[in-house]
C-alpha cells in the first residue's frame, strides 16, 4: 500500500516539476517575447540565438542528468532540475539588459534538462511495470499545465512580466518541494534500477533519433514565434494572444493519453497522425495569423499534438532500451532540443530573411517528415509491444496457447518460442524417463510408488511425508 501511495504521489509531484521546469522555465520565453522585443529592442535573429542558447544549456544539462542518473542520484538529479529553473526565472524577472535575460534563459533551461531523465528513472523505480506507460504519460503532460498555467499569469500581469516570472519562480520552487517530500524516507533511490553508466547504444535508437530531430525542428516555429506571429502579423490583441497560449497548454493534457494509445496501436500507428496533425497546425497558423478561431484551433492541435508526441519518445525509449529507459530518454530528448535549437535559429533568419509564413511552412514540412523514420520504429530491434509488455511466464504461456490453438501462427516461431517449447519438451522427456525407468535404486521405485503420488497430491511433499514414502515402500518390499 506504502508503494501504492508513493507512484502516485511520485506521478503528482512529477506532474508540478515538468508543468515548472518546461511550461513555465523553458517555453515561456516564447510567451514574453513580444514584451522582450520591446524592454531590449531584440531583433529576430537575437530573439532565435537566445532561444538556442536556452536550446543548448538544457543539452548539457541532460548529459550531466545521465551521470547523475548513473550514480543513483535521480532524487538529488529532480532537486537541482527545480532549483535551476526556479534561479533562471529569477535572473529573468529581473534583467536589466539583454545579456542579463540571455542568462536566464539558459539557467532556466537546463532545469528542464535535468528534470525529464531524472522523472522517467523516479517513475521506474516507484511504480510497477504494468502502470509505467500511463504514470510516464501523466508526467510527460505536465508540459502542458505549465503552459496552461502561464497564459492567465501573463494575461493577468500583461503589463508587470517580471513580477509574472517571480511567481514562476514560487511555483517551481513548491513543485520541487514536492517531489522531494514525495521521494524521501519511503523511497530510497538506487542505482539499480537508474541509469547505468554506460551509454545507450546509439545505432538502436537511430529511427528515433531522426525522427525526435525532425521534430524538434518543426515545433521550435510555434514555441519561439508563435505568439510574436499572431501579435505582430495576425494584430490579435493581448487577451486573444494570451487565450492562444493557454489553449496549447490546455490542449496538451491531452498528451496524458498517449501512453495507453502506445499499449493499444504501436509507435508507428500513434506517431504518424499526430506528427501530421502537428505539421498541418503550424502551416494554418502561418496562412491565417489574424484569425482568432483557426489561431485558436492551431494551437489546441499543436499543444496535443507535441505534448502526445514526446510522450511517444518516451515509449520509443524503453521500447529500444528496456535496460536502460532513462539514459535512452534523455538521449532523445537531447537530440530533441538541438533540433530546436538549430530550428529557432535557422527559423528567426528565415523571417527576417523572407516572411514568417514561409519560415512557419518550412518547420511543417520538416515536421512531417518525421513520419519516414516512424516507419520502421524498431530498427531491427524489439518489437513496440514486446518492449512494453516485457515477456513472462504467464505470456509465454498464453503465446504457447496460442499457436497450439492456430497452427500459421507457428509456420515460424521466433527464436524465444523455439527455446520456450524445447525446454518444456525437454522437462516432460525427462518427467518420463524417470517414472518409466528408476534405474534401479531407491529414488526411482519411490518415484513409481501410486501412494507417493497421492502424497505429493494431498499436498504434504516434505521431509515428514518423504520419510513416510520411504517406509511404506520398504514394507510393501
Amino acid at each position: 500500500m506504502r508503494s501504492g501511495r508513493t507512484g502516485l504521489g511520485i506521478t503528482v509531484s512529477g506532474l508540478g516539476v515538468i508543468a515548472c521546469t518546461y511550461g513555465l522555465a523553458r517555453y515561456a520565453y516564447g510567451l514574453f517575447l513580444p514584451v522582450f522585443r520591446e524592454q531590449f529592442a531584440l531583433s529576430g535573429a537575437l530573439s532565435g540565438a537566445i532561444a538556442t542558447g536556452g536550446y543548448a544549456s538544457y543539452c548539457g544539462a541532460a548529459v550531466a542528468a545521465h551521470r547523475l542518473l548513473g550514480r543513483g542520484h535521480a532524487r538529488g538529479a529532480a532537486g537541482l532540475a527545480g532549483s535551476l529553473a526556479a534561479l533562471g526565472c529569477t535572473a529573468i524577472a529581473v534583467a536589466p539588459s539583454a545579456g542579463v535575460l540571455a542568462a536566464g534563459v539558459l539557467v532556466a533551461g537546463s532545469g528542464a534538462g535535468l528534470a525529464s531523465p531524472a522523472m522517467v528513472a523516479l517513475i521506474a523505480q516507484a511504480v510497477p511495470a504494468p502502470g509505467r506507460p500511463r504514470a510516464q504519460a501523466i508526467v510527460n503532460a505536465g508540459t502542458g499545465a505549465g503552459v496552461l498555467v502561464s497564459g492567465p499569469v501573463a494575461l493577468l500581469f500583461a503589463h508587470q512580466s517580471r513580477f509574472a516570472w517571480l511567481c514562476f519562480a514560487v511555483f517551481t520552487v513548491l513543485a520541487t518541494a514536492g517531489v522531494w517530500a514525495a521521494t524521501g524516507r519511503h523511497h530510497p533511490v538506487t542505482a539499480s534500477v537508474s541509469t547505468p553508466r554506460t551509454a545507450p547504444a546509439l545505432g538502436h535508437l537511430g529511427p528515433a533519433l531522426t525522427a525526435a530531430a525532425l521534430l524538434g525542428v518543426g515545433s521550435s516555429a510555434i514555441w519561439t514565434f508563435g505568439r510574436e506571429l499572431v501579435v505582430n502579423n495576425g494584430h490579435l490583441n493581448t487577451t486573444s494572444s494570451s487565450v492562444f497560449w493557454t489553449l496549447l497548454g490546455a490542449a496538451g493534457l491531452a498528451g496524458a493519453l498517449v501512453g495507453d494509445a502506445v499499449q493499444r496501436w504501436d509507435i508507428t500507428r500513434t506517431w504518424v497522425p499526430l506528427a501530421l496533425l502537428l505539421s498541418a497546425s503550424t502551416v494554418a497558423l502561418a496562412l491565417y495569423p489574424g484569425d482568432a478561431p483557426v489561431a485558436f484551433l492551431c494551437a489546441s492541435v499543436f499543444g496535443a499534438t507535441y505534448v502526445a508526441l514526446t510522450g511517444v519518445l518516451i515509449a520509443w525509449a524503453a521500447t529500444l532500451q528496456p535496460a536502460t529507459p532513462a539514459a535512452a530518454t534523455a538521449t532523445l530528448f537531447i537530440v530533441l532540443t538541438l533540433g530546436q535549437a538549430i530550428g529557432a535559429t535557422l527559423i528567426g533568419v528565415l523571417t527576417e530573411a523572407t516572411n514568417p509564413r514561409v519560415a512557419f511552412t518550412a518547420a511543417a514540412v520538416l515536421a512531417a517528415t518525421s513520419t519516414i523514420p516512424a516507419l520502421r520504429p524498431s530498427g531491427g530491434g524489439p518489437t513496440p509491444a514486446t518492449a512494453i509488455h516485457p515477456p513472462n511466464e504467464h505470456n509465454e504461456a498464453k503465446q504457447i496457447e496460442s499457436a497450439v490453438i492456430d497452427p500459421p501462427a507457428i509456420t515460424r516461431p521466433s527464436d524465444s518460442h523455439r527455446k520456450t517449447i524445447h525446454q518444456r519438451d525437454e522437462s516432460r522427456a525427462d518427467s518420463c524417463r524417470r517414472a518409466r525407468c528408476g534405474q534401479g535404486n531407491a529414488r526411482g521405485a519411490e518415484f513409481r510408488d501410486p501412494r507417493r503420488h497421492a502424497v505429493q497430491r494431498r499436498g504434504r511433499w516434505g521431509q515428514r511425508g518423504l520419510r513416510q514414502a520411504r517406509r511404506t515402500a520398504r514394507e510393501g518390499a
